[in-house]
């Protein structure tokens, strides 16, 4: 499997990141068999999140890393400070709470990637960076991210942090994908758009998108006329997004493969370093994003894809 290389981390990160949310302790031979199976084919990093299931997801991770005894071969991917039922948590206290709770029920003491789960535009990028670094320097994690924040305050954070000798933010996790979320999955989310993808093709920062194939909007289980998932209509069911469907149908006859794969490699295919936070549940859908991982598409298809090009 193809990997990213960031500086600070040990081991390179896998461009196929397993997904989490639906980890929990009373499903553990399920998370064990998902987990085996990713590890099998090359994957070394999984996704998990302080938020998810109120803890279930981390607990669970911590207990197959504890059974397999493969904490060193295995990088983590922790996010926190998403808002509660008090608001926004984008703050030096609840960073450092969220972070050892974390790292408490993964059973480590360190976490290769971190990300904040939610921006809080309120808040001083200079003190958040300030917050983080200090949990750098002690080394509870190795590199720092951010998901769900905007280009804008990307560019903040990481010039505040070139002009105050800190570390700045090594990427970013928003949505990427080939449909175009025409509202947010949920609050606060971001997706990337024409003026996102341009700017990380200028700065370079790395994405590892979460929802990379759309939550199943081009698996071939839904059409236009089957508006039986709300949220699938909600957030992706217009006429270009079904046109890119088409056209990704188009070029994975073409070469042979699935929409989804077309899908996924699109994302994995950008100008800048990308990964994908992908959830299969089994050794067929693993193995189609593995296969999706060695598709090469040109810069003239990624642009016919996303219609920019006739």
């Amino acid at each position: 499997m193809k990997h990213i290389s960031f500086e600070g981390l040990r081991k390179n990160v896998s461009r196929l990141i397993m997904g989490s949310d639906f980890f929990e302790p009373e499903n553990f031979e399920e998370v064990c068999r998902v987990l085996d199976s990713y590890v099998a084919i090359g994957g070394n990093t999984i996704d998990t999140a302080y938020h998810y299931g109120a803890g279930k997801s981390e607990r669970a991770i911590g207990m197959w890393l504890e059974a397999r005894k493969n904490r060193g071969e295995i990088n983590l991917l922790l996010k926190g400070a998403h808002p509660n039922k008090d608001g926004p948590r984008v703050h030096k206290a609840a960073i450092r709470e969220e972070l050892l709770i974390s790292l408490d029920r993964v059973q480590t003491e360190r976490t290769e990637l971190y990300a904040l789960h939610r921006d809080d535009p309120n808040q001083q990028v200079g003190a958040i960076l300030e917050a983080l670094n200090e949990h750098l320097e002690e080394g509870r994690i190795g590199v720092i991210g951010a998901s769900n924040w905007s280009s804008a305050r990307l560019a903040e954070a990481n010039q505040y942090a070139a002009d105050h000798g800190l570390k700045g933010f090594s990427f970013s996790s928003p949505n990427l994908c080939l449909a175009k979320a025409m509202e947010p999955f949920w609050p606060g989310c971001v997706s990337t758009d024409e003026d996102m993808l341009a700017w990380h093709e200028r700065s370079q920062l790395p994405i590892l998108s979460w929802s990379a194939l759309g939550r199943g909007f081009f698996s071939g289980r839904y059409t236009p006329e089957d508006r039986s998932n709300a949220d699938l209509v909600r957030i992706f069911y217009n006429d270009a997004n079904w046109e890119r469907y088409r056209r990704a149908e188009e070029l994975g006859v073409k070469r042979g493969v699935s929409t989804t794969q077309i899908a996924l490699a699109y994302v994995l295919n950008q100008s800048f370093l990308t990964g994908a936070i992908i959830g299969p549940r089994n050794d067929a859908e693993l193995k189609s994003c593995l296969a999706a991982t060695e598709l090469e598409l040109t810069r003239e298809e990624i642009r016919w894809l996303d219609l920019r090009t006739e």
